[in-house]
């Protein structure tokens, strides 16, 4: 597995990427195709922050976590990610990517995730600007695959939605994390204007 390490605010580390890498190689006892792994680490506001994530075929897996102590985030992210491997560890040792060869003909789209922080209406001064100010954005792809993998892939990023290309359909799917922990599917299908509209 090719690893590959960035170190923000903090100098670099031979023994902490020692340390990350051996961690990182326990993802083998789960996986047969993991091919590239990227390691963050950085100090932020008195925590030390570690990012994992793990490629292995078409899905991807990433933990994050902050503690007072790099290592222990390296332990922490590391386990967060093998709790989704046990999960899935057979249906990712068992998924035929040969079968669904067909995907690679549909269109991977670009998404644009924007993050806003917004000034709660009690705090807002009369003559600042109380509109929402973006304060992260990130572009993703739309990979198409199956609800069920989007599902999986969702819970192996460890995040609340993803954005995919529903191989069945063709359209633009978001699959959610329900409060009350279930999930839930946003479909959207092409209006003939041209415009999405969910469903």
């Amino acid at each position: 597995m090719q690893i590959s390490y960035t170190f923000r605010n903090l100098d670099s580390s031979d023994a902490l990427k020692a340390y990350a890498k051996e961690k990182v190689e326990r993802v083998n006892k789960y996986l047969d195709r993991a091919s590239e792994a990227h390691i963050t680490c950085w100090f932020e506001r008195h925590h030390h922050i570690c990012d994992i994530t793990i490629h292995a075929g078409p899905f991807s897996m990433r933990g994050r976590e902050k503690s007072e102590d790099f290592y222990a985030s390296v332990d922490m992210a590391m386990d967060k990610i093998e709790r989704q491997l046990k999960r899935y560890k057979e249906k990712l040792k068992h998924h035929k990517g040969g079968a669904h060869h067909h995907l690679d003909e549909l269109e991977h789209i670009k998404i644009k995730h924007t993050s806003f922080s917004i000034t709660p209406p009690e705090d807002a001064q009369p003559k600042a600007d109380a509109g929402p100010r973006v304060i992260k954005t990130n572009e993703l792809v739309a990979k198409p695959m199956s609800v069920d993998d989007a599902v999986m892939q969702m819970d192996l990023l460890n995040n609340d939605f993803l954005v995919f290309t529903n191989a069945s359909t063709k359209e633009v799917n978001v699959v959610y994390r329900r409060k009350d922990g279930h999930y839930g599917l946003i479909e959207a299908h092409a209006q003939k204007n041209g415009a999405l509209q969910a469903r």
